[in-house]
């Protein structure tokens, strides 16, 4: 999809004449901020930006979708821009600079070897996930090695599978595990991120559509289904699918045959479906927003991927893996970790799960000390790290002995029951004293389980 923002009528309708003409898809703005909420939803690939635009400049929203999403492809336009203005733009990321009245071959050209160059990163893109990919799923501990066994088991089936689990914590990994291991490995993997497609060209992206089906539809053009045929798709955070398009799609996975946007023909695909979701789908159903019978039809074989938080001792192993995944990609020398940055890392609670711990452990393989130490840590991953909350490391004499210990002991089990989602058992187990007790001492010490 490319967006045109310009606030002057007849430069969009311009624009849009020509490049609807060469069949590309097109959305309008009038002023920064509606081009920043469009782009925010994940559906632009590139694009046409006037730098002198009311309110908010357009020098400001590059600056500020450059922040959000430096894949995002600009080409800025002017009728009045200085060559100061086209050196800023450069500087903050800008594919090439037009100046009004826009000539339509360059035009055409800029747009054709942008997307070309945005095309050729995706695939770079897709290459590192494969490589990553090659690793496998990292895990020796006993939640881990079930879902590695269940994989197996599912893996050669035909059943469908819906893999539920937070964000961050690998459902896509485990899908293209599952699409690895099985008899369609050698067929195209696609994935469909329900979330970012706007309601109202979802059913163009999975079924296709054809030409002249909408305004726009220069020429026919293949669903994602039809991509997917003789492999597998992944269809990713389902629970934001439209009621409508879940009808559909039941109607798929009922009939094995899809029917493109604008065709009275239908077509039959051989195509394995995996879904995947964050939210509890049961919930969505109670409340109306997901269809029962959908639901039955995708979870066949359900899968929960678990939160990092419930197998933190699988997180040396991962950094490990992943420091020396990162130093190959950036052509860098490994660098070693200190126990002390370690116990920090498996003591943290990971909101962002394993999404959010390569993304640490690429920041400090690129900016840390060597060894990497706790200093190098970001502040809010320090601050778990137990003994180290509460005040416990102060100036000698500055509470008394008793206080001192009290509050030590609180912090240590504390941090334990987190360790072990607050399973009671399991922490008594691991602190060496009888469940009983343990419950003593929590109400002793006031204790209580926090909020989810």
């Amino acid at each position: 999809m490319i967006l045109i923002c310009d606030d002057e009528k007849n430069i969009r309708r311009t624009l849009r004449m020509v490049l609807e003409g060469e069949g590309y898809p097109v959305q309008l703005a009038t002023n920064a901020e509606e081009a920043l909420a469009l782009c925010t939803q994940g559906h632009v690939d590139l694009l046409l930006l006037d730098v002198m635009l009311p309110g908010m400049s357009g020098l400001d929203l590059l600056r500020r979708l450059k922040e959000i999403d430096s894949g995002l492809e600009v080409i800025m336009i002017s009728g009045h821009a200085t060559l100061q203005d086209a050196m800023e733009a450069t500087r903050l990321g800008a594919y090439d600079f037009l100046e009004k009245p826009i000539d339509r071959e360059r035009l055409l050209i800029t747009l054709r070897n942008c997307l070309e160059r945005k095309e050729l990163r995706t695939r770079v893109k897709d290459l590192l996930a494969d490589r990553e990919d090659s690793i496998g799923i990292i895990g020796d501990s006993p939640v881990m090695k079930q879902l590695l066994t269940d994989v197996d088991k599912v893996a050669p089936t035909k059943a469908r599978i819906l893999i539920t689990g937070e964000s961050g914590s690998g459902k896509e990994l485990v899908a293209r595990a599952i699409h690895r291991l099985s008899p369609r490995s050698e067929g195209p993997f696609i994935k469909v991120n329900c979330a970012a497609i706007p309601a109202d060209l979802i059913e163009s992206e999975l079924f296709g559509h054809e030409k002249g089906a909408f305004t726009g539809a220069i020429r026919s053009r293949r669903g994602r289904f039809q991509l997917a045929d003789k492999g597998t798709i992944l269809l990713d955070e389902i629970a934001d699918m439209s009621p409508s398009t879940q009808a559909k799609v039941l109607r798929v996975l009922q009939t094995a045959e899809i029917t493109p946007v604008g065709s009275e023909r239908s077509e039959r695909v051989d195509v394995r479906v995996i879904a995947s979701t964050n939210k509890e789908l049961k919930e969505e159903i109670a409340i109306g927003r997901f269809r029962e019978d959908l639901y039955f039809r995708l979870a066949v074989v359900p899968l929960r991927v678990p939160p990092l938080r419930e197998h933190p001792e699988d997180i040396p192993l991962m950094v490990t893996t992943f420091l020396d995944l990162f130093a190959q990609e950036h052509d860098l020398a490994p660098k070693e970790i200190s126990p002390e940055v370690l116990e920090s890392l498996t003591c943290y609670r990971w909101p962002g799960n394993v999404r959010e711990l390569k993304n640490v452990i690429e920041r400090l393989l690129i900016m840390g000390h060597n060894p990497i130490q706790v200093s190098d840590l970001p502040d809010y991953i320090v601050p778990d790290l137990p003994l180290r909350k509460q005040g416990l490391l102060l100036p000698p004499g500055s509470l008394p002995l008793r206080t001192f210990k009290e509050q030590a002991e609180k912090t240590y089990i504390e941090a334990t029951l987190r360790a072990n989602d607050w399973n009671v058992s399991r922490t008594a187990d691991q602190l060496g004293v009888e469940r009983t007790n343990l419950h003593k001492k929590l109400k002793q010490l006031g204790i209580e389980r926090e909020p989810s």
